[in-house]
């Protein structure tokens, strides 16, 4: 999905699309390069400047749009998607630097100027440039590669002096500055060096209060935003071939490997559109925050685009390398969206010094809110508040007067429908989400309870509805789910266990493998087959069983970890009453459907996977084998990649918020998250070094590391996962 996360922006994506098709056709680049490469401006730039998408981000009061740096990053997506050619996105950079700075004389100067259809070019502060203080303002020197140099007429230039750095706004035409020319590596654009002798800066010169990692955080979200742009035109290059594309008599598409190539594209790009906005949205919050956020559109996005391209030149073939297609020229482009932020990537162990003590943290802000339902939110949970729980069983199996008070004010399911939530939309129950953190409380959750009563609300009797729900969301019942078979796996629809009819019901027989919790569950839902004369998804139907029936034996399976939280189940004509069969027998697929969607739509209250805890403990226990600079590099690592999920998992909720239809994040962020879990766990069992050789290793080295198994196969493995993902959501053919 784009980064639009409205109505306007996706209009406002569509109409970049349009003047891209207009005034930017890549035939037509390619007929410019050498144009292009000495700094030409493109013919297109005098339209772009009548339409104002140059100055979304300037304000009125300046002659520019009034609008914000998310407006424009819009244009540098979709721009990035279409490989427009020349110096917008250098342009952009420079002059939104410009108004992130206190009203001064240069800002005011700058705003006026870039409005008026100036180009511009950012040059980040380097040791290659030297600032000499004087008594008026500073002499610089040196030289330094910028993007876009050449055509630039207005430069923003930061420096170091002693211990503070600054930003000057410059003409490039005065003097002692000079543009070296040569060869871009992105063919649709220019670089040089610039080179300083003895330039003088005063301090009209000086853009005020603009500090070095709002800008870092600026430049990390737009080029983020380009780089999202053209890993989206690798996916849809590489999918649109692999539908077309044939070998041995088949589409390449249907090759599980290709597919596999195709979704895991999909993923990254996902996840570098994620990490953009969050750079975007950080350039409003504190500078840890921000620290945070640009370290994860460098790693996420802007590093991932040199990869993404390169993997969609691997599905094209030989053509994917010829001169004659594109797929080189956004790999050029990509190259140098890297090599603007390869300094601020090898200084990435400061990112981890942030992360050891501080989550990615979005609050998100809805437009529409009503102030009664917050209020009266917050007065239920105020009351809760001075409440306990007899039992204390952290989030999942507390129970008790907290527990039961909230459970019968709706506060337990919001979502739910009456009397057992308040069938909260999207934007309340992010109230309610923010009013329990408020609050320091704990929201409770009936794990595989909340998977079963919305199942249960859908399809059951009233009767069996006041049976399960309140008691459900009281904690006073536990319920496992019982799937998974033995030859079954990932295939539900290939599960074996029998249901024949008697009288008053149904006997169950068969056996159910990796039951979470079952040794602790009341209840169970259970698949079983009651018809074997029909196609095998046709012929099953959907249960509600007594874990403590006669017949029912739960044997636990121990864990490599020496834990034992999955179980089998054997059914040895287990009797389950005709009231609990939902629905009819054989709609057991279409239930499950309903059971797995709950399972999958759950609202993310954090931005954050939660993979990097064992690597923080090991640092905090100082148990790596390693300097204290590779251990903070892992550790900004993990959390770059854990803050890009969070962030695609908080897209999906503004989302529905802003009453789009649910996008894909869901389903991508699960594989991620399993993916980003074994590699965690892998960097915290290198670390711990020798360390490991003893099983209370350090940051749970070794235990972390025999778990990881139950994370990639759990709920389908990663490779079932990616085939979902290529044929229903890329829409590639079946093998």
């Amino acid at each position: 999905m784009p980064l639009s996360l409205t109505e306007e922006h996706a209009d406002l994506a569509a109409a970049v699309s349009d003047f891209a098709d207009r005034f930017a056709d890549v035939l037509q680049t390619r007929e410019l390069f050498e144009a292009y490469g000495a700094g030409g401006r493109p013919a297109h730039w005098g339209e772009l400047v009548d339409n104002g998408l140059h100055a979304l981000h300037i304000s009125e009061e300046r002659g520019g749009q009034g609008g914000t740096v998310a407006d424009t990053a819009i244009v540098v997506e979709e721009f990035g998607r279409r490989l427009v050619p020349g110096p917008y996105v250098s342009t952009v950079l420079a002059s939104a630097a410009v108004a992130a700075a206190a009203e001064c004389k240069a800002s005011t100067h700058g705003l006026d100027v870039f409005a008026e259809g100036a180009t511009g070019a950012l040059a980040m502060p380097a040791a290659t440039l030297t600032a000499l203080a004087t008594s008026t303002g500073w002499i610089m020197n040196g030289r330094t590669a910028v993007a876009s140099l050449l055509s630039a007429e207005q430069l923003v230039v930061g420096f170091t002096d002693g211990t503070h750095t600054r930003f000057a706004l410059i003409e490039a035409e005065r003097a002692g500055v000079a543009k070296v020319s040569a060869s871009c590596t992105d063919l649709t654009r220019d670089a040089g060096t610039l080179v300083m002798e003895s330039v003088v800066i005063g301090a009209d010169d000086i853009l005020a209060g603009l500090g070095l990692g709002h800008v870092e955080t600026l430049q990390a979200g737009l080029l983020a935003a380009e780089a999202s742009g053209i890993m989206r035109w690798a996916v849809e290059v590489s999918t649109d071939y692999a539908k077309i594309r044939e070998q041995f008599g088949k589409p390449i598409g249907s090759f599980q490997a290709v597919k596999h190539k195709c979704a895991n594209l999909l993923i990254a790009a996902e996840l570098a559109t994620a990490a953009a906005w969050s750079a975007l949205v950080a350039l409003d919050q504190d500078a840890d925050q921000q620290a945070l956020a640009a370290g994860s559109a460098r790693e996420a996005a802007i590093a991932q685009a040199v990869d993404a391209v390169t993997e969609a030149v691997t599905i094209l073939g030989g053509i994917g390398y010829t001169w004659e297609h594109d797929a080189h020229l956004y790999l050029r482009r990509a190259m140098t969206l890297a090599a603007q932020v390869a300094p601020a990537r090898a200084g990435i162990a400061s990112v981890g010094r942030v992360a050891l003590e501080l989550d990615r943290r979005i609050d998100i802000e809805l437009p529409d809110e009503d102030p009664a339902f917050r209020q009266r939110i917050a007065g239920l949970l105020d009351q809760a508040a001075a409440m306990k729980n007899e039992h204390d069983g952290g989030r999942w199996n507390s129970r008790g007067t907290q527990r039961t008070f909230l459970a019968e004010n709706g506060l337990a399911a919001p979502h739910w429908p009456a009397p057992y939530g308040l069938a909260a939309s999207p934007g309340e129950q992010v109230i309610i989400s923010q009013e329990y953190a408020r609050r320091n409380l704990i929201q409770p959750s009936s794990v595989i309870g909340e998977w079963a009563m919305p199942t249960v609300l859908a399809f059951g009797s009233e009767e069996i509805k006041e049976k399960f729900a309140l008691p459900t969301l009281r904690g006073e019942l536990i319920w496992c789910q019982l799937f998974s078979e033995p030859g079954a796996g990932s295939d539900l629809a290939g599960l074996s266990t029998r249901a024949n009819k008697v009288e008053g019901g149904w006997e169950l027989k068969g056996q159910k493998v990796w039951t979470s919790g079952a040794h602790e569950a009341d209840w169970g839902i259970c698949l079983a087959r009651t018809d074997a004369d029909v196609p095998k998804h046709k012929g099953l139907s959907y249960f509600l069983m007594d874990m403590r029936s006669t017949g029912v034996d739960i044997q636990p399976l121990k864990q490599s970890t020496g834990d034992a939280e999955f179980n089998e189940v054997f059914l040895d004509s287990v009797f389950v009453p005709d009231a609990y069969l939902l629905g009819e027998p054989g709609q057991g697929w279409r239930i499950t459907a309903t059971t797995l969607q709950n399972e999958r739509t759950q609202i993310s209250s954090g931005v954050s996977a939660g993979a990097e805890e064992s690597l923080r403990e090991l640092i905090r226990e100082q148990g790596y084998c390693a300097t204290e600079e590779e251990a903070f590099t892992e550790l900004a690592r993990i959390v770059a990649l854990s803050s890009a999920i969070g962030a695609l998992n908080l897209r999906e909720t503004l989302r529905q918020v802003n009453g789009l239809q649910p996008g894909v994040g869901s389903s991508l962020a699960k594989v991620a998250h399993a993916r980003l879990s074994r590699e965690a766990a892998t960097r915290v069992l290198q670390l711990a070094g020798q360390g490991a050789l003893f099983a209370q290793a350090p940051g749970d080295a070794v235990t972390g590391m025999l778990g990881v198994p139950q994370v990639l196969i759990g709920g389908g493995t990663v490779e079932i996962q990616l085939n979902v993902i290529a044929e229903r959501i890329l829409g590639l053919p079946r093998g």
